[in-house]
């Protein structure tokens, strides 16, 4: 899926389409008054403010139809450059640009702004040449957005856009929207039944027994996996108090997002992120150099306050469990760890059919702590971390945390969608904060090196991802229920049926028997309809020869064989996990 933000021609497009949006907007409302229109990830979106007007869905085509008119007039784009006195009376009856020109910086001596045709707006550009080559758009919903994303704020309108070079390119990108929307795990979550959301908790989402199966095996896995690479897991509180947050910096960076009370008269925060208490755990004993590298993982649930407005599913919830893992180690181990670390990512995300693409964030202009030389040597280690790995990373210059810099995997799922999920932050602050230390070779104490790392990001986000990216058609060993077994006669096939599942149960198969008097149709058919992996039908035949009719789902054709050939092939297709 093309990143509209980072294609620099679809930029200039989508935002030259932005400007368009905004012409024809003030056709049609004349009292509009507009704040921002930035080109995004996947288009463009426009702020507005129509006074008492408001839009709904059904007002998008008659804009459309608006900026289809003045694309067919086919006026230039024309850049004016201004001086910041004469931009303040050009716009003097419009507050919102009145901000704008008053919040640029003081060097910003001469303004820019675009023309077409009786529609001027400000903006450092650049645009294409004439509206004319705006003719391949849509746009794609309406909401609300408190002005400046600030909620004491007047609420706005922001129209969504996206523009393309033809019309074959826009007809691709909705039709992939079309399958979004089918694939969408909010949708899904209820038809399946692995999740809800209830009123009594917005953003707290209860698993149900389907979903649970689904996380229990995510969890297993993950379990699995970390023992192999030599990790040790431990289980920190959900809720430490006030001073523990003030020295990991929570307490006065983050504290508007964190749930507190009081107990016995002392302020308590439950966590929003594990770090502070693998603290703890390290501090609890002694360690030599020898000990390190110390890897200690954790799914530690946590707790943010998010706004009401921005919860969305799985995808952004107020509690969420994250696999978190922290890795104590020496200077000299940082490349090494990092390098296994990246192949252990890349192992993962093989399993679920997870491409991805790594994005080295570096040092900030501002607000950062260590020294200019640390932060040197800690990029140059990830970056040849990676190359040593034999991947390649894009730099995403200052953009790292203000303790350190970080490797970000940006995942594309089965249908180019991008999700950032892993991450490997270098951590230059936690460590001098809680003074951890280490015995060197020489008796010395040191301070260790940290690496921060998640793969999953969070448990609940990723299982979102998973549903979307599966259509809700999991592969066999993480589907809730693994097979179905139909008699075709409810009676006559029953006792077979139920062998079956015995036997496979025995095997830790997650199986059913769908012994109900309905029609041998309607029963594959709600299977299909329930995406559970295998349906196996038994009849006169089957019962005799002590066999099996095997059917995929999504697949028409079906399989005969024996009852121990289908148990040997679900387990090794549950043990490869293939799908």
């Amino acid at each position: 899926m093309i990143n509209i933000k980072e294609d620099e021609h679809l930029h200039v497009l989508n935002h030259s389409c932005a400007h368009l949006l905004a012409q024809a907007v003030k056709h049609l409302y004349p009292q509009a008054r507009f704040w921002v229109g930035p080109v995004i990830t996947d288009g463009f979106y426009y702020d507005m403010d129509l006074g008492d007007e408001v839009l709904h869905e059904e007002d998008l085509e008659r804009i459309e139809k608006e900026m289809k008119k003045i694309a067919k007039d086919g006026k230039r784009i024309v850049r004016h450059e201004i001086s910041k006195q004469e931009a303040l009376q050009m716009f003097q009856d419009d507050p919102y640009k009145l901000d704008l020109i008053s919040h640029m910086d003081e060097q910003e001596t001469v303004i820019s702004c675009y023309t077409q045709g009786d529609f001027t707006d400000l903006c450092r550009g650049p645009h294409v040449d004439s509206v004319k080559l705006l003719k391949h758009f849509k746009l794609l919903k309406v909401s609300g957005a408190y002005w400046k994303g600030d909620a004491n704020n007047k609420m706005l309108q922001r129209v969504y856009g996206i523009c393309f070079d033809t019309d074959q390119q826009l007809q691709d990108y909705l039709n992939m929207l079309e399958e979004a929307k089918k694939r969408d795990h909010k949708k899904l979550g209820r038809e399946l039944n692995l999740f809800m959301m209830s009123e009594y908790g917005p953003g707290f989402p209860f698993f149900l027994p389907d979903g649970m199966i689904l996380r229990n095996q995510l969890e297993n896995y993950w379990y699995e996996e970390h023992t192999r690479e030599g990790y040790q897991f431990i289980k920190t509180p959900i809720m430490l108090s006030k001073e523990l947050w003030e020295l990991s910096g929570h307490w006065d960076n983050y504290k508007e997002n964190m749930y507190t009370t009081t107990i016995d008269d002392r302020e308590f925060a439950i966590k929003p992120m594990n770090c502070p208490g693998g603290m703890l755990v390290y501090k609890n004993s002694l360690h030599s150099y020898k000990d390190l590298p110390l890897r200690i993982g954790e799914l530690g649930q946590v707790h943010r306050h998010e706004a009401s407005g921005a919860l969305n599913g799985l995808f952004r919830v107020r509690t969420f469990t994250q696999d978190d893992a922290h890795i104590f180690m020496r200077p000299d181990q940082i490349e090494s760890e990092v390098v296994r670390l990246i192949h252990f990512i890349d192992r993962v995300y093989s399993v679920f059919g997870l491409t991805y693409e790594i994005e080295l964030s570096t040092r900030p202009l501002q607000k950062y702590i260590g020294s200019i030389e640390i932060w040197d040597q800690s990029e140059k280690a990830l970056q040849e971390a990676c190359r040593a790995a034999g991947k390649e990373c894009k730099i995403n210059p200052g953009d790292g945390a203000f303790y350190g810099p970080k490797l970000d995997f940006h995942l594309t799922d089965s249908l180019g969608r991008v999700w950032q999920c892993g991450t490997i932050q270098l951590d230059m602050n936690l460590p001098e904060r809680f003074d951890l230390t280490y015995v060197d070779a020489d008796g010395s104490k040191k301070r260790p090196i940290m690496l921060h790392r998640v793969i999953f990001g969070s448990i609940e986000r990723f299982i979102g991802i998973l549903i979307e990216h599966y259509a809700g058609a999991f592969p066999m060993w993480l589907a809730p229920t693994q097979a179905v077994i139909i008699p075709v006669h409810h009676q006559r096939h029953q006792e077979y049926a139920h062998q079956l599942q015995q036997m496979l149960s025995e095997h830790h198969i997650r199986v059913k028997v769908d012994d109900r008097n309905e029609k041998l149709g309607y029963q594959v058919r709600e299977a299909q309809t329930h995406k559970i992996p295998m349906q196996i039908v038994v009849g006169d035949g089957e019962q005799a020869d002590q066999t099996v009719t095997v059917r995929r789902y999504g697949k028409k054709d079906s399989v005969t064989m024996s009852k121990e050939e289908l148990l040997a092939s679900m387990l090794h297709e549950i043990e490869k996990k293939g799908y």
